[in-house]
């Protein structure tokens, strides 16, 4: 698979950050698998070879080792707690301020990667997306979209750089590890959440399988520039959602939580993210022929509990 060939390296070099998220951590053994040497931007190790120290503002970059590619999946976790003021400028500031940097010092290299995948999230047409959007969608005007949109934005330095740069806009990431699903999956595993509010709202997602394939064909595939929805084309209700959860955990689920009680729990965050509908589509991955290996929702659940 590899051809990324800036460099005389037998494996290509890639840098990942945020590597110990769940996508990341799944993503790393794929790349290896796949025939690239990875590497990892750390933030507590000062003599690693890709160092980022946030207090100070910068990264150090070990000239000797040529990158070819960086995948930036940078990110403070949007759902592990309450949305302070304080923790919300961490979710945009992990996000922000970190791919900015990153950005501004692959375009002073004098040899920069040849591609950048750089995440964002669905969370930028706003969480009241009823209707079918792509990636021409406009922007929404809530704090994820706002949040999305300069996490976007701090790619320009890599754009301008020459550096083929490809925004992930990833709706919900499905696996058992972590992100929605671990949440939704009560301790013990002996019930599921149920639907929240009247259920209808729509959520849109991806089988971490298949956003690890999307990554993979990016890399490789010149195709791919600019933003892709990595989302499967089917959309289901929050009430469908919830169904095929249990029936793939096995698990009863439990009561319906009326929006009230979700709003008196999570605060802003209900309505932004856990009441949000985000109907998305991807023109995108149609036009470059990506096929899914897991685009029904059931089937999709059911490979996270295998």
């Amino acid at each position: 698979m590899p051809d990324l060939e800036s460099t005389n390296d037998p494996k290509p070099n890639v840098l990942i950050t945020g590597a110990s998220g769940m996508i990341a951590s799944a993503l790393a053994p794929r790349l290896e698998q796949a025939g690239y040497s990875v590497h990892r931007l750390s933030r507590t190790d000062m003599f690693a070879p890709f160092y980022f120290d946030p207090l100070a503002g910068r990264m150090r970059f070990n000239g000797d080792i040529p990158l070819n590619a960086v995948i930036n999946l940078a990110g403070a976790n949007i759902a592990d707690r309450r949305w302070t003021p304080v923790q919300k400028e961490k979710i945009l500031q992990s996000r922000r301020t970190t791919t900015l940097l990153l950005c501004e010092t692959l375009a002073a290299m004098p040899e920069p990667p040849k591609v950048l995948l750089s995440a964002s999230a669905i969370g930028y047409y706003g969480g009241q997306q009823h209707d079918p959007a792509d990636e021409s969608g406009t922007a929404g005007e809530d704090f994820l979209a706002k949040v999305s949109i300069e996490w976007e934005q701090a790619t320009e330095p890599a754009v301008a750089a020459g550096i083929r740069t490809v925004v992930l806009r990833f709706g919900l990431v499905l696996d058992s590890s972590g992100g929605v699903i671990k949440n939704l999956v009560m301790p013990g595993g002996l019930m599921v959440v149920g639907r929240l509010g009247d259920g209808q709202h729509k959520m849109s997602w991806i089988s971490l399988d298949d956003a690890i394939k999307v990554m993979l064909a990016a890399l490789t595939n010149d195709r791919f520039s600019g933003v892709l929805n990595v989302v499967a084309p089917q959309v289901v209700s929050n009430r469908e959602f919830a169904s095929a959860l249990g029936k793939a955990k096995r698990r009863p689920a439990m009561p319906p939580i009326p929006a009230p009680i979700v709003r008196l729990m999570f605060g802003e965050m209900a309505d932004a993210a856990l009441l949000a509908s985000s109907n998305i589509q991807s023109n995108r991955m149609q036009e470059l022929g990506v096929t899914l290996d897991y685009p029904d929702i059931e089937i999709a659940l059911q490979k996270c509990f295998a």
